[in-house]
């Protein structure tokens, strides 16, 4: 699982950054991004929860990027 910018509680708790860090690092980080946001901590659940069932039977090792396109430019 790789996921590409992602703001999550972390951000604050671990780094120490500020509600304004955090969202001029977001408004930096969607401006390179193909869809043109950040991503959301569900959308990466999701994907994990999808590796994790058995609808992924018949994926084997792969790396999932799940970060709005950004490492495909």
């Amino acid at each position: 699982m790789s996921p590409g910018t992602v703001p999550s509680p972390g951000y604050k708790n671990s780094l120490g950054l500020t509600d304004e860090q955090i969202k001029q690092f977001s408004d930096g980080a969607a401006g390179s991004t193909p869809l043109g946001r950040v991503g959301e901590l569900d959308e990466v659940l999701k994907a994990v929860v999808f590796l994790a069932c058995d609808d992924s039977s018949y994926v084997n090792a792969i790396e999932l990027f799940v970060d709005g396109g950004q490492t495909q430019i």
